[in-house]
């Protein structure tokens, strides 16, 4: 793989229509999903509106944005901290498997490693979504502990 420099910023108001369209395009890509795009906008301004909510991360090349993901906090009573969920993964076509995901991966690690009240990272990917799959899997993460069971009210 060519080594590619990549930058990794959190997001800030001004990036609210990009993510809304890259969020738009993961659903659509991963789970055949259309999203209403304004509940969606709606809902990626709930992010900036209430930072306990989650936080958005950009990934740039040559300071063009080429993807993005969501973090959303969950606290453990069980553990007494709090384990990061990556939500919202998305990279643009010409920039896949050039190492984006890897590098949001290890800027995570690097906050947790940081941080004494941070304990981990979780994600949870579409069981069709086989690329998801196979990158979760990539990064060393381990599908062991849990299954995921929902209720949603559609």
């Amino acid at each position: 793989m060519t080594k590619r420099n990549f930058r990794i910023r959190e997001a800030t108001v001004s990036d609210i229509e990009l993510l809304v369209e890259f969020q738009l395009n993961t659903a659509l890509e991963t789970e055949g999903v259309r999203l209403e795009k304004n509940t969606v906008n709606k809902g990626v301004k709930g992010v900036f509106h209430d930072p306990s909510k989650g936080q958005y991360y950009i990934a740039e090349k040559s300071g063009q944005p080429i993807g993005c993901l969501l973090v959303v906090p969950e606290w453990s009573d069980w553990r007494n901290g709090t384990i990061l969920w990556i939500h919202s993964t998305y990279v643009i076509p010409g920039e896949r498997r050039q190492g984006v995901l890897r590098k949001f991966y290890e800027h995570l690690q690097s906050l947790v490693n940081k941080s004494p009240y941070l304990l981990g990272l979780r994600t949870l990917v579409d069981k069709g979504n086989l690329r998801g799959l196979e990158a979760a899997r990539a990064l060393g993460m381990k599908s062991e502990h849990y299954e995921t069971y929902e209720w949603l009210n559609e």
